[in-house]
């Protein structure tokens, strides 16, 4: 199969790396422009642009998905498929094109969690398994006929960091499964059942804010959903803190948002229970660990 392969951020470079050591043939990438990023502003290349590019695939950069020199320059590849992995939302005029339709790779068990995030909402949900989905697309987001699903489980201490790479692995071989079996006329595309769908929606910075007077096991799982990026936060005395790692610890003693540090250990107080911190970061420093923590700082002061 000759593909066009759709996607941007390090999600999808394993799918992209298997389907081009495959006996398929990625014909080209569509990517993201490049950005200007980090505090420097420096222009960066997508992570999908430099490892197509160190393959010496050719490289399209669409500001518009609709504009008809881009469509044009695909369409000059004659591909039979287009795979879409951490992309942004194809019109029909796009993922309609190849005579095999157009394939997503998608981060949750569709139909729960459909969105921009799904691995963040399942890890601060607590839910204890999700998976990849692939599907046909569709007009609607995250709504067309899925072909494979694989469960993953999500184990007690996993945080976005490590939930994405076992996704990425997993989702890069369904991906290849999924486009072996299109191309055999064997993949049978099952429709969603809506009634189950929930959302994912995209994380904003009022997501990332920490309630103190939720219970400390839902204050660990946003912990964990939102790291190492871009963290779940709270403010103490005109300071923001951004908590990384943390546990639960069995004790009621402290009221919601109360603090206790020792020489050791730093310990807030939630709804129900309490949280030890375990990894944190001052704004404007380093991130350290609670005990380098309550060694300069005090969130107490």
């Amino acid at each position: 199969m000759d593909i066009v392969f759709f996607g941007t951020p390090e999600f999808a470079l394993p799918a992209l790396e298997t389907l081009i050591e495959s006996r398929h043939v990625v014909k080209a990438v569509v990517t993201a422009p490049d950005k200007p990023t980090g505090r420097g502003r420096k222009t960066r290349a997508s992570a999908v642009k430099r490892f197509a590019e160190e393959r010496g695939i050719p490289v399209l950069q669409p500001e518009r998905l609709k504009d008809e020199t881009f469509l044009d320059e695909l369409r000059a590849f004659h591909a039979d498929m287009f795979v879409v992995v951490a992309f942004r939302i194809l019109p029909p005029e796009v993922f309609a094109m190849p005579p095999f339709g157009s394939i997503n790779l998608h981060g949750s068990l569709l139909p729960k969690y459909r969105g921009a995030a799904p691995m963040q909402w399942a890890l601060i949900n607590g839910e204890r398994e999700t998976g990849v989905t692939t599907f046909a697309l569709a007009k609607k987001v995250d709504t067309g006929a899925t072909i494979l699903r694989r469960a993953v489980s999500i184990d007690e201490d996993d945080d976005l960091g490590t939930l994405h790479d076992k996704l990425a692995d997993v989702g890069a071989k369904a991906t290849l499964d999924t486009v072996d079996l299109v191309e055999r006329g064997a993949a049978t595309p099952l429709e969603q059942n809506h009634e189950l769908a929930t959302p994912a929606p995209k994380i904003t910075g009022e997501h990332c804010v920490i309630d103190w007077t939720k219970p400390a096991r839902d204050v660990r799982n946003l912990v964990r959903g939102l790291s190492p990026a871009p963290g779940a936060r709270f403010e103490r005395s005109g300071t923001s803190y951004k908590v990384y790692r943390a546990a639960v610890e069995d004790r009621d003693d402290l009221a919601p948002g109360e603090v206790e540090e020792t020489k050791r250990s730093l310990t807030i107080g939630c709804g129900e229970k309490a949280l030890a911190v375990e990894e944190i970061q001052p704004e404007g420093r380093k991130r350290m660990t609670a005990e380098e923590f309550v060694r300069g700082y005090s969130l107490n002061e």
